[in-house]
């Protein structure tokens, strides 16, 4: 439907960061693989879906550590190698499977996780980040989940970490994820944060409201991660789609949308917006991303990509502008959507 072509990419700023960042990012969780997307990512390919992107207008790359392993980290500093001036390059600190100083978040690919947010533990995290990308600096450092053990690590000395790497030219600006309000309001009083990252889409905006309304008036940055619900909001998961133990679809506690009652009202939605994928010529993914992007206080939304095709697919959502009708007539839908459930 959306044949390939070259994208006239929008741009907005991180926060007053001086930083301006494509709207649509590229988030690389599925490229660091894991049992819960499933099947296993070609790192060739990976490759080739990161330069494309970067082809695309999209400069805007996010990783963790923690994805794969380091692998993430991995792919994207071998993708961007001969690059790196054309990229704005996030990853996360606060994540540890090689360190049990911290307190336990919980288990994946086999290993035990760690939150550990103390001044050694990012000083040793930001050098090892440095090395599997391939970089001297990080654009956007950010904390990947809040900490726990404040009585023990107060989010002072955290902070004052960070500062200290920004001063030294390590990182460029400092960022946050998964935080809440009260929670962001207690870390912007020890240094300077120019986004949150956290998880919204359109089946997901209520819970998320008041965190992006916060960052709006703050002048903060709001990066939207899984705006398209693990595939459930691209059209190509139907009702006879199944998934194997252990991808994260299956879950429904993670994600109710997924439920299958649920996963019928969200198709049925998704069915009646085919005049609108007509009069724009574009998937409905590239709809989804396009509403997404318009939602007052969302500056920038991350979609992965397995392949070539789905990372310029995902970069032409972000030259998409929909009409103020239009917009307003899927917010409606999925007003009506929640009110079934």
């Amino acid at each position: 439907m959306c044949n390939k072509l070259i994208v006239t990419m929008r741009y907005r700023p991180l926060g007053d960061s001086g930083i301006h960042a494509s709207v649509i990012g590229l988030g690389t969780w599925v490229t660091g693989g894991s049992p819960i997307w499933g099947q296993e990512p070609d790192d060739s390919e990976s490759i080739r879906a990161i330069e494309s992107a970067i082809e695309a207008g999209i400069n805007f790359i996010d990783t963790a550590p923690i994805y794969g392993i380091g692998k993430s980290e991995e792919i994207v500093g071998r993708a961007i190698k001969g690059k790196r001036d054309q990229v704005v390059l996030a990853t996360k600190c606060g994540l540890r499977w090689d360190d049990a100083t911290g307190t336990a978040f919980g288990e994946s690919y086999g290993k035990k996780i760690f939150r550990n947010t103390r001044p050694d533990s990012i000083q040793h995290e930001i050098e090892q980040s440095l090395q599997r990308l391939g970089t001297t600096y990080i654009d956007l450092y950010q904390i990947h989940w809040p900490t726990v053990d404040h009585m023990t690590m107060p989010v002072s000395d955290t902070l004052a970490t960070l500062t200290k790497l920004q001063d030294q030219g390590k990182i460029r600006a400092i960022g946050v994820s998964n935080l809440s309000v009260n929670e962001l309001d207690q870390y912007l009083k020890h240094a300077h944060i120019v986004s949150n990252q956290a998880r919204f889409s359109m089946l997901t905006q209520k819970q998320e409201e008041a965190m992006i309304e916060e960052c709006r008036e703050m002048h903060i940055a709001f990066i939207a991660y899984q705006p398209l619900e693990q595939g459930l909001l691209t059209g190509k998961i139907t009702r006879e789609t199944t998934f194997e133990d252990g991808d994260i679809r299956s879950n429904y506690d993670w994600n109710p949308w997924f439920e299958p009652t649920r996963r019928d009202h969200v198709l049925d939605i998704l069915d009646s917006w085919q005049d609108l994928t007509h009069k724009y010529d574009c998937t409905l993914a590239q709809l989804v991303l396009a509403w997404t992007i318009e939602q007052p206080g969302v500056t920038h939304v991350l979609a992965g990509a397995r392949n070539v095709q789905q990372a310029e697919a995902n970069a032409r959502g972000g030259e998409l502008v929909l009409g103020d009708h239009d917009i307003e007539r899927i917010t409606t839908d999925i007003k009506s959507l929640k009110s079934l459930i």
